[in-house]
């Protein structure tokens, strides 16, 4: 099983001859965010059988790079994504991709013996901040040859381990894209905490490094330089037997 962490939460997962990509965010610029550190990912990053998106904000579910996607691609998405977001279902209908609306227990299968089961998260995953809560926040258990977990966006919650179930794998998010995190998210010092409680054989972090607010590249700095390297820290104690890989942009790691 092999992973490419192309930025941000995005992520292709190779399990079984099945290329799966999370949250793909394809963009030099997001609003007041910009691109710090690593290339915008190549044209075969948005190759995938199957596409998981977590929650509806916009540098989860990215219309514009929904748009690269090849045609009858399939798109895993929150239940009610496509009525939230009304540029989900023009893009589906113009790309042909193949939207199927999930919440947690739910489980569907990608090419040949690979499923996808979707997990609950402690996130607010409303489009935007003041409109309503109409779709869930979701994880994701690819279960394959390895069983790997994607956090999507998440805080820590009770029943974490409970509900993901035995894993090899966690992808987890250990930062953001500003100087602070609001709730419903991991720090690094908190997704070693999930790691403690997942006990998966290998760890890779996400969420952290990739994009800043235009202007703001003084201000704690550390958030955006450090939250990786914290993050093995915190796994060393936390978790110890958990083996921690820190990719660069675009490196692509062998797990077990």
């Amino acid at each position: 099983m092999e992973i490419t962490w192309w930025g941000h939460a995005t992520c292709t997962v190779e399990d079984s001859g099945v290329r799966l990509l999370t949250d793909p965010l394809f963009a030099r610029r997001l609003a007041h965010l910009r691109r710090r550190r690593g290339a915008v990912p190549p044209p075969e990053a948005a190759v995938a059988d199957a596409v998981l998106v977590s929650h509806l904000h916009a540098d989860h579910l990215h219309l514009p790079s929904l748009a690269r996607l090849a045609r009858g691609t399939r798109l895993l998405v929150p239940r009610g994504a496509p009525g939230a977001v009304p540029g989900l279902a023009r893009i589906a209908g113009v790309r042909g991709l193949e939207v199927t609306e999930l919440v947690p227990g739910d489980k569907v299968t990608v090419g040949d013996g690979v499923r996808v089961r979707a997990v609950g998260a402690r996130h607010d995953g409303r489009r935007l901040p003041f409109g309503p809560q109409v779709a869930p926040a979701l994880g994701y258990v690819i279960e394959g040859s390895s069983r790997t977990y994607f956090a999507g966006d998440t805080g820590l919650f009770d029943s974490m381990a409970e509900e993901v179930g035995p894993l090899d794998v966690a992808l987890l998010p250990v930062g953001g894209w500003g100087p602070y995190l609001g709730p419903g998210h991991l720090d690094a010092a908190g997704a070693a905490r999930a790691l403690a409680l997942l006990a998966p054989a290998a760890a890779v972090p996400v969420h952290w490094g990739t994009y800043w607010p235009i202007g703001m590249d003084m201000v704690r700095p550390h958030e955006f330089h450090a939250p990786g390297e914290e993050f093995v820290r915190c796994a060393r104690r936390e978790a110890p037997k958990v083996t921690v890989r820190v990719p660069a942009h675009g490196e692509r790691v062998r797990l077990p």
